[in-house]
């Protein structure tokens, strides 16, 4: 057996031995003759013919007083001979990191002197934080804020408050206001009380059937998103590319909202289908829960149910699987409303 220039074992007749070990490996002949080879002091080149791994890591040499015999390197210089190459690769891999290092640490420097504000993403825990950023945002607004505010049932007083207080400065400073609520904020007096306070400024309020998530925007320049349900984690946002997309989002769902004050928008269809019903079959079919339904039309549980009892009739449906189907077959979510 030789070695080729590409370093490939042969045997005599130029067959190429199969040698599939990694450099960290030995095949357990390998193993099992190079211990021999230490017991013994030597080993005859006919009994590696099947390991041809003790040649390829340099674990045995020549014998010098007979060429038909091998010799074992001695364990600890095998593997110093096998570890040198290694710790020069680290030692020049180690060289290289330093002299990027020092390559990138002006540009570092000169990023962290030179970073605006304007492009980060903030995240604010706790109401406190989250409320006094919102406080400095709004008071630095001077042309116009849009929000999309989701109805909730829970502490709704305190909200109406909150809002209160921060759009007052707003209005008083002829910034612009427009407003997203879902249709169900027609049939609350506390937030139809709200709205009235601003009737002689530049507020404008609108409402849709379905609204996701809450949403502020100042001036394009920062918006706020909240990142948990319990209102304890909000993003604020301040990079332009990001607030130019949420910017797009809110135009899109007003250009589809109605004024308010524009009347009702549950008028009952002559098939006798009313327009939330027609939201909450297209939730239904979604395959979201009563609960998420509620959730995102603004409305408690109880009355989602009452509406989606209504749309079973409507529909002559005895059952909530049922009902689906006949959602489906129905063409409900065909028409154009």
């Amino acid at each position: 057996m030789f070695r080729t220039l590409g370093g490939e074992d042969l045997t005599s007749n130029g067959t190429k031995v199969a040698h599939p070990h990694a450099v960290t490996e030995l095949c357990g002949e390998g193993t099992r003759l190079y211990a021999n080879a230490l017991r013994t002091g030597r080993i005859s080149r006919a009994d590696i013919a099947s390991a041809p791994c003790l040649l390829e890591f340099a674990l045995l040499h020549p014998d010098p007083d007979d060429a038909n015999w091998l010799r074992p390197v001695p364990p600890s210089i095998a593997l110093a001979q096998r570890l040198n190459p290694l710790e020069r690769e680290i030692t020049e891999q180690r060289r290289q990191s330093i002299a990027l290092s020092e390559l990138f640490e002006p540009f570092m420097a000169l990023s962290a002197q030179e970073t605006s504000p304007t492009h980060s993403i903030t995240v604010l825990e706790g109401l406190d934080r989250i409320n006094s950023a919102l406080d400095l945002a709004t008071a630095q607004c001077q042309a116009e804020m849009l929000t999309v505010q989701p109805i909730s049932h829970r502490s709704a007083e305190n909200r109406l408050v909150e809002a209160l207080d921060r759009d007052r400065p707003l209005s008083e400073r002829g910034v612009r206001i427009r407003t997203l609520y879902q249709h169900t904020a027609r049939y609350s007096p506390e937030r139809l009380a709200y709205v009235d306070r601003f009737a002689d400024s530049k507020a404008e309020y609108r409402t849709i059937d379905e609204i996701v998530e809450r949403l502020i925007i100042c001036d394009e320049t920062v918006a706020f998103i909240p990142v948990s349900d319990d209102r304890q984690v909000a993003l604020e946002l301040r990079h332009p590319g990001l607030v130019r997309y949420l910017v797009k989002v809110f135009e899109f769902m007003w250009g589809r909202a109605v004024p308010l004050r524009a009347g009702t928008p549950y008028d009952t269809d002559p098939d006798g289908i009313t327009d939330i019903q027609h939201s909450i079959a297209k939730l239904l079919i979604e395959g979201h829960v009563d609960e998420a339904i509620a959730r995102r039309l603004g409305m408690n549980v109880r009355t989602c149910r009452a509406h989606i009892a209504k749309l079973a009739t409507a529909l002559g449906s005895g059952s909530r699987a049922q009902l689906g189907y006949l959602i489906a077959q129905s063409g409900l979510l065909d028409q154009d409303r």
